[in-house]
């Protein structure tokens, strides 16, 4: 795969990262299939998908489980680690709140480590900024976990110029991860052309749209009972039905390239800057081979154009 670098001062990783959320929260649980999503881990790494991004907050903890179980042995040394802390769960994993608090901080990279078996992460980042903590208190005790040989970098997750720059005064911003698909732009109008000035790497979450851009979802009623996607409101059948319109473009375009609509998707976000490094999320080998190719996909610019000028999308992200 062709690769890039996390940020300007960052290690080399394939263009295309691995997002493992799906694979014990959110999507599909009835079919959670743990020994398939260690395969699928192992197999990402043949295909030079480096980047395996997970958090504490998915499951919660079972996440990092199945991936320290994945990445048992040698197969550690071949990955480029992430995970996250700052999201705590309540009854039946539903979130209960932000924790920015230093200490938990210090506790939580200790669990996360174990659950992951590794002595330590090539990224550990915030996954949202506690509004109750000062964001310089909780980036401080991130960077102890670099002082302390527990991380190698540190990032962020859903935050503002402000915030970013706030965190740089305390210690170097590894990394932002943020949503960015077709259908998400947010973060073009000041994060992305921030981020690619400074040489911080942007890590796009759920680039293929929570998968309506495969074009593999045409109604809410595909979705099982308990899938988290069935209660965002770009889901509700109107608006699903109605953002049709832009998954068909996205076929429109995949069909003159030659590729699938996914790889399109993934093409586009990645053509979005050069520390873009899209990290879109499955637990199916055939995936994983589809989403990989997307590294080696050009969009010419008159289809980044037509890209570029989809409508915004009917209901919002949350």
């Amino acid at each position: 795969m062709r690769t890039s670098t996390l940020g300007q001062q960052g290690p080399e990783v394939g263009v295309v990262g691995l997002g493992c959320m799906g694979m014990t929260w959110a999507y599909d649980l009835q079919n959670r299939d743990d020994e398939t999503s260690v395969r699928v881990i192992r197999e990402a790494l043949d295909l030079g998908v480096t980047l395996i991004d997970t958090a504490d907050y998915y499951g919660p903890y079972t996440n990092e489980e199945v991936v320290g179980a994945a990445l048992a042995g040698s197969y550690r040394e071949r990955a480029v680690l992430a995970t996250k802390v700052g999201l705590v769960s309540g009854t039946g994993g539903r979130m209960a709140g932000n924790n920015g608090r230093p200490e938990h901080v210090r506790r939580s990279i200790d669990e996360s480590l174990r659950r992951l078996g590794t002595d330590h992460v090539d990224l550990y980042q915030l996954h949202r900024v506690d509004p109750e903590v000062p964001i310089e208190e909780t980036w401080g005790a991130l960077a102890e976990t670099v002082a302390a040989g527990k991380a190698r970098r540190i990032g962020l997750s859903e935050v503002s110029v402000e915030q970013i720059k706030r965190a740089q005064a305390v210690y170097p911003v590894a990394s932002v991860q943020s949503e960015l698909s077709l259908w998400t732009r947010d973060a073009l109008a000041e994060v992305v052309p921030y981020t690619e000035a400074e040489g911080i790497a942007f890590l796009p979450f759920s680039p293929l749209g929570r998968g309506f851009l495969t074009g593999s979802i045409s109604s809410a009623d595909q979705l099982q009972a308990g899938d988290f996607r069935r209660s965002l409101p770009r889901f509700q059948q109107d608006a699903l039905a109605a953002n049709l319109a832009l998954v068909e473009k996205v076929k429109e375009v995949a069909a003159r390239v030659g590729v699938t609509p996914a790889q399109v998707a993934l093409a586009w976000v990645l053509a979005q800057g050069r520390y873009v490094l899209p990290i879109p999320g499955t637990k199916t080998p055939k995936y994983l081979v589809d989403n990989a190719g997307a590294a080696d996909v050009v969009l010419p610019a008159a289809d980044l154009a037509e890209l570029d000028a989809l409508p915004t999308p009917t209901g919002s992200r949350y």
